[in-house]
């Protein structure tokens, strides 16, 4: 399987440049999310210290001052200009109103408008809905958080139907519901409207725990995973497929539809290929619709079909996973002559072969491309034996993944970590493994009163290289009553590791960003599902060694030490681009790097069924 990543070793030759394939953004990115705020007169209920409405405040107050300095969040209430009086029904139902547009977040004017709000009015949550949505961008992703007491008052429209809707006009929205003491009839309302984009619904049963449930999810909202690279379209046939050089791009792909992409490799290298897609969460996918497959393939400089053919399954895509499929290309490498030998233009295909049941007709591909030099020494040989795991000391230390790849959360090497995961996310993070380095880590899903079997789901950690290939995985039942570990462990990073019989220590070879991807699926048939509390521990072992010795005599360049990019990469569908992954991009004589990130979301045939 496979994923995302940074291509780390690659050496220039003696006078190093650094190809500018990859565009570098001056700050992560974040999925622009609507803050929907009930403020109907059953708001102004007592609750503990004060009103219900106080409590919510105190909520966004507090997600307010954690939420990131770079993100985009906007604030819509309803309620708040007429009386709940059935004399003032007509304009009630009309009382909707933007506060705060999605745009930087501005905390003291967010927090101030939260303030000003006065809870007096009606419910009229599906019109708030279809405002708080035209008020987001009209491309790319986009959250909607709505935190209601009781269900719509004003319909039609019904709030539900205004959610499929939305969905079904193919907009990337995701909403997600908390209900605040809320009633079973709000309970199945807000629900649906969670489940029809493939968000979340939340519980919060008194103010207390929507002060702890209003940032997890706020903050869940803002990670959603947002495709980036340098624009791309890849072509029906080969002949006249775009020439893809190093970097990341960004392309679209349809279900069943094939996209060749040409790419020239030197003499002596090894060419990486990877693609990328994530699927739209889904509730209730039975899973015998629930999966998807990406194929990968490798062509000649005359078309001839060179006997590769890489294919990833993935069997619950309605947990929003992201499937990659990866192949290491190393026919330019070889000595004898042929099309699909030496040094050439080379196409890859990448295709689109299974979909699960309700996903969209096209979905975001990201492509990333690297070309690695030949070596004179490889270095030290495989150690086919895992490192083992030390419990790291020390006090946990708070982090918040990322929603993709490109954002994925820094790991300061060994140490405790802790974050809150949602039903239905899949989060990422980073950690640097330099040559002679192995990782350990384990994952605890920590309690959270779940009701046992009713509420199980699946819960999964996997790892990747620096090429995005998967390295390993592992999964197990969930149900939050009791805290549940899973536990990986590789080889130390070697470059003859490529040569090793084990397929999985193969793909310990490039020194680099490693990526920790953990989710919590979406229970089956179950309304809820509590915030998981989840702790990442983490052990580095091993010291730095010498690397290989690459031809023309350079030193590693890792893909975060790249020069920043004179083009502007973007995220899918016209939004502003996060960082792409660092790729591999030393270039030496005729030495190219070149990584492709396309659609597919990884699948594992091997496992998670």
């Amino acid at each position: 399987m496979s994923r995302f990543t940074t291509l780390a070793a690659v050496l220039a030759a003696a006078a190093l440049s650094l190809l500018p394939a990859v565009a570098q953004a001056d700050t992560p990115q974040y999925t622009p999310t609507m803050l929907i705020l009930d403020a109907s007169g059953s708001m102004e209920r007592p609750d503990q210290g004060g009103t219900m409405m106080d409590a919510a405040k105190r909520a966004v107050r507090s997600f307010v001052a954690s939420a990131p300095a770079e993100s985009s969040v906007g604030l819509t209430t309803y309620g708040t200009g007429t009386s709940n009086d059935e004399a003032d029904k007509t304009a009630g139902c009309h009382d909707v109103q933007v506060l705060r547009q999605p745009d930087r977040i501005d905390k003291p004017a967010l927090t101030a408008a939260v303030d000003g709000i006065t809870a007096r009015g009606w419910t009229p949550m599906g019109t708030a809905l279809r405002q708080a949505a035209a008020a987001l961008p009209a491309q790319g992703p986009r959250s909607i958080v709505l935190v209601s007491d009781g269900d719509d008052t004003c319909a039609p429209p019904d709030p539900c139907e205004v959610a499929a809707e939305l969905k079904q006009q193919g907009v990337d929205l995701v909403v997600h519901t908390i209900g605040f003491a809320v009633d079973e009839k709000a309970r199945a309302q807000l629900t649906c409207m969670a489940q029809a984009t493939g968000g979340t619904y939340s519980d919060a049963a008194d103010g207390a725990a929507l002060e702890r449930v209003l940032p997890r999810v706020s903050s869940a909202a803002l990670r959603d995973y947002q495709a980036t690279g340098t624009p791309i379209t890849g072509t029906a046939e080969y002949r006249t497929a775009p020439v893809a050089t190093p970097g990341q791009y960004l392309d679209t792909i349809g279900q069943r539809e094939k996209r060749f992409y040409a790419v020239d490799v030197p003499a002596g290298a090894t060419a990486y290929f990877t693609g990328i897609v994530s699927f739209p969460r889904a509730a209730d996918v039975s899973i015998t619709d629930d999966m998807a497959a990406m194929d990968l393939r490798v062509y000649g400089r005359d078309g001839t079909d060179c006997g590769v053919r890489e294919r990833e399954l993935e069997t619950r895509t309605s947990d929003g996973v992201a499937l990659t499929v990866s192949h290491t290309f190393e026919g330019a490498a070889a000595t004898e002559s042929g099309p699909c030998k030496g040094a050439g233009r080379y196409y890859f295909e990448l295709a689109w072969d299974l979909a699960p049941q309700g996903a969209p007709e096209r979905l975001p591909v990201e492509l990333l491309v690297g070309i690695e030099p030949g070596v004179t020494d490889p270095g030290p040989a495989p150690v086919e034996a895992p490192v083992a795991f030390t419990d790291p000391a020390g006090a946990p230390e708070p982090i918040s993944g990322g929603g993709s790849f490109t954002v994925a959360a820094e790991l300061d090497g060994s140490g405790k970590y802790t974050d809150t995961v949602q039903s239905g996310e899949y989060v990422f993070y980073k950690v640097r493994l330099d040559w002679g380095q192995g990782l350990a880590y384990r994952v605890r899903f920590g309690e959270t009163g779940g009701a046992g079997y009713t509420s199980a789901t699946n819960v999964e950690t996997t790892l990747y290289s620096p090429l995005g290939r998967e390295i390993d995985a592992d999964t197990t039942a969930y149900t939050g009553r009791t805290s549940t570990d899973l536990t990986l462990s590789t080889v130390p990073v070697r470059y003859a590791n490529r040569d090793a019989n084990d397929s999985e220590v193969r793909r310990l070879s490039v020194a680099g960003w490693h990526y920790l991807a953990v989710k919590v699926g979406l229970p089956s048939g179950a309304t809820t599902m509590p915030p998981t509390p989840v702790e990442l521990d983490v052990a580095v072992v091993g010291d730095k060694e010498a690397g290989p010795v690459y031809v023309g005599g350079g030193g590693d360049v890792l893909g975060e030490q790249n020069g920043p990019s004179t083009e502007k990469a973007v995220a899918v569908e016209g939004s502003d681009a996060g960082t792409p992954w660092p790729v591999f991009a030393g270039i030496g004589v005729g030495v190219i790097a070149l990584v492709g990130i396309g659609a597919a979301i990884w699948a594992l045939a091997r496992r998670r069924a």
